[in-house]
C-alpha cells in the first residue's frame, strides 16, 4: 500500500514541507493530499487521519504518524536502505539531537518570519527573540558542517532528515535577508537548489490561497 502524506499549502506551510522533502528527495514513493490551511472544515477534514488536527501526517497502512520529526523516524526504520540519517554514530546522534532541537524550539524566528516562498526577497527589522534564535541556529550549523559536513554541502555532507528539519529555516533566511554567518551561505544556496526543495517551490509558486497571518506585509501581498 502505497504511503499518503497530508499537507498544506505549499507556499507557508514549513512543517509539511519537512517530510515531503524526505520523502522525495530519497525517492520514496508516496501520494500526496494537500488540505488548504485555510479550509473552514481544515481540522475536520485532518482529523480523519489524525487526532492532533495539524498536518502534516503520514499514513502508512495501519500506521499513522503526524509531527514531522516523528515521520523522520518513521521513515528511517521503514526504509533502512535509504539513508535519512547520517550512517557514523557519532554524526547521526548530532543531526538527530540538531532535528529535535529545530522541532522544540527557534520560535523566535518563526513566529516573526514565516515561511513564505513566494514572497520576494526584502529584509526586515529582526527582533532580539529571533536574532537570538540565528546565533544559535548558525552556531548549531556551523559544528555540524566543521565536524561532519567535509563531504558535501550539506549539514553532515550528504543531504539528511537534519537537513529536511532546518530548510524552512533556510528559505527564511533568504525570503527576509536575515543575518547569518558568510561561511554557510553557500549552504542556504544548497537547500535552494537541491531538485526536491526546486519542485516543491515550483508548486508553492502556483498556488492562490492567502494567509494573512503569514504575509507580513499585510494587507499588501508581495510576490515573485
Amino acid at each position: 500500500m502505497a504511503l499518503r502524506l497530508i499537507i498544506g499549502n505549499k507556499n507557508y506551510s514549513s512543517w509539511s514541507l519537512r517530510p515531503w522533502l524526505a520523502l522525495t528527495a530519497f525517492s520514496i514513493p508516496f501520494e500526496e493530499v494537500l488540505v488548504p490551511l485555510d479550509a473552514p472544515d481544515f481540522k475536520e477534514r485532518v482529523r480523519e487521519h489524525s487526532p492532533a488536527g495539524k498536518v502534516p501526517v503520514l499514513i502508512d497502512g495501519e500506521a499513522v504518524v503526524w509531527e514531522s520529526i516523528a515521520i523522520l523516524e518513521h521513515l528511517a526504520e521503514r526504509f533502512p536502505d535509504r539513508p535519512l540519517w547520517p550512517s557514523e554514530p557519532a554524526a547521526r546522534a548530532h543531526a538527530r539531537s540538531l532535528a529535535t532541537e529545530m522541532h522544540n524550539g527557534f520560535g523566535g524566528v518563526r513566529s516573526a518570519f514565516p515561511m513564505n516562498l513566494w514572497r520576494p526577497v526584502e529584509a526586515r527589522v529582526v527582533p532580539e527573540a529571533a536574532a537570538s534564535d540565528l546565533r544559535k541556529i548558525g552556531r548549531r550549523w556551523l559544528e555540524a558542517r566543521d565536524r561532519f559536513g567535509q563531504s558535501g554541502p550539506f549539514l553532515y555532507g550528504a543531504f539528511s532528515a537534519a537537513d529536511a528539519m532546518y530548510a524552512p529555516v533556510a528559505t527564511r533566511i533568504r525570503t527576509y535577508a536575515l543575518p547569518i554567518e558568510p561561511e554557510l551561505d553557500a549552504y542556504v544556496t544548497a537547500i535552494h537548489e537541491h531538485p526536491a526543495f526546486v519542485a516543491w517551490k515550483d508548486a508553492a509558486l502556483k498556488e492562490t490561497g492567502i494567509l494573512a497571518e503569514d504575509e507580513v506585509d499585510w494587507p499588501v501581498v508581495k510576490r515573485v
